[in-house]
């Protein structure tokens, strides 16, 4: 499923114009995006849980070469799905 979708199904069922719609979903998006690069956690009930997490520096390795290289620090987006989702993807 696409944001394209999504606007889709969200314009049928409540009869909204679909710029409407558009403009309600990417300004919902936007402010995920930009509470995670204020390090917040995201919690939508029923849903799930989005928070940023610090992975820490490792060594890895060139699979063409057998080169160790490291691999420095970064931060990911991590989800957690909430109960209810839980529940019903099975």
């Amino acid at each position: 499923m696409t944001k394209k979708d999504i606007i889709l199904k969200v314009s049928d069922a409540t009869n909204i114009k679909q710029i409407d719609v558009k403009k309600v979903v990417q300004k919902t998006f936007d402010c995920i995006v930009e509470a995670l690069v204020r390090g917040e956690k995201i919690e939508l009930r029923n849903f799930g849980v989005f928070k940023v997490k610090q992975r820490k520096s490792r060594t890895g390795r060139n699979p063409r070469t057998g080169q160790v290289v490291p691999v420095p620090p970064k931060k990911v987006v991590i989800f957690k799905p909430g109960l209810e989702m839980k529940s019903n993807v099975k």
